[in-house]
């Protein structure tokens, strides 16, 4: 018999209950290293106290089940979190299409970003020329070729989102004097219009890996809503 932490299987030879049972009382926290054998193990159940064997199955089953209920609940939570983010997406989608106007589009894009979605920066850069278009600090309309879009290239190229940290020059490029507030970002590719960007404070809102299923149906609907006015 093995005086280490386990049973050694060298030399082999045949153990008897006694063998086990005196090796088990030299060392005590077998179980505790070892649940899944625990678990395996019945013991009968007499009238009276049940052992502590079975006592410490009851503890592991219980903690098992406290574990399993609060990953149900963290599933609850993120169920409920997105249940609310469709719900909204929706009603963003139905707002930019009930706009009459492209002035009135983008309008509607800003407020329903800021006042629905929390966003505290929101800059759209169109591809021009769009006479059409007023002035306004949340978007620019920006001739294709014009230096402002050069950070942008690459990614324009693409049709997905990026969200995190942007370099200094394409802080720059959308937010002006309030680079230095902005964080983490998510840019939206808007196609043949140009692109969206969010900005927020905190760094962690917006991060790569993140999911984009929702940025990426709110630029979708976007894309449809700015359609409407192709010439």
């Amino acid at each position: 018999m093995s005086t280490g932490s386990g049973m050694s299987d060298t030399p082999r030879h045949e153990l008897s209950a006694t063998d086990i049972a005196a090796w088990l009382r030299e060392h005590p926290t077998f179980f505790l290293h070892h649940p899944d054998v625990a678990m395996d193990i019945e013991l009968p159940r007499q009238n009276g106290p049940a052992t502590s064997l079975a006592s410490y199955q009851l503890d592991v089953l219980r903690e098992k089940n406290r574990e399993l209920n609060r990953r149900l609940q963290e599933l609850f939570a993120i169920a409920n979190e997105n249940e609310r983010l469709t719900v909204r997406t929706h009603q963003f989608t139905l707002a930019l299409l009930r706009a009459r106007t492209l002035s009135e589009t983008l309008s509607t894009l800003v407020a329903m970003l800021r006042e629905d979605f929390s966003s505290e920066w929101v800059r759209v850069l169109l591809l021009g020329p769009r006479g059409d278009v007023p002035e306004s600090p949340w978007w620019r309309v920006l001739p294709k070729g014009d230096a402002a879009l050069e950070p942008f290239a690459a990614f324009l190229a693409t049709d997905e989102a990026l969200c995190g940290r942007l370099q200094p020059r394409k802080l720059d490029a959308l937010f002006g004097d309030e680079a230095g507030k902005v964080a983490s970002t998510a840019l939206l590719p808007l196609g043949r219009y140009g692109l969206l960007a969010i900005g927020c404070s905190d760094p962690n809102r917006f991060y790569p890996g993140m999911g984009t299923l929702f940025l990426r149906l709110m630029s979708e609907a976007l894309v449809a809503a700015l359609a409407r006015f192709d010439a």
